[in-house]
């Protein structure tokens, strides 16, 4: 282990138990800042709207008609023109 991942280890056995979640949080958020924003993010509880239910039934049933395959990560940039 190199000197800074050493004092770091050593200044965290440091720290009372009472404290540790906190820097746990911390950590999680330098480590993964999407998944920390995530995990924070209040839960969506609008209604889902007829256009949007209609949306994905017609996403549902091209989904079917097409082998329950989306389409390649390739084949859509070539479709939009970004290939």
């Amino acid at each position: 282990m190199n000197d800074t991942r050493q004092l770091a280890h050593q200044l965290i056995d440091k720290l009372p138990e009472t404290q540790l979640s906190g820097l746990v949080q911390f950590l999680e958020t330098i480590v993964d800042p999407v998944a920390a924003a995530l995990q924070n993010a209040p839960f969506d509880d609008e209604p889902e709207t007829e256009s949007e239910k209609l949306a994905v039934d017609e996403a549902r049933d091209w989904l079917k008609s097409n082998g329950g395959k989306g389409v390649p990560h390739a084949e859509a940039m070539r479709r939009l023109g970004l290939d």
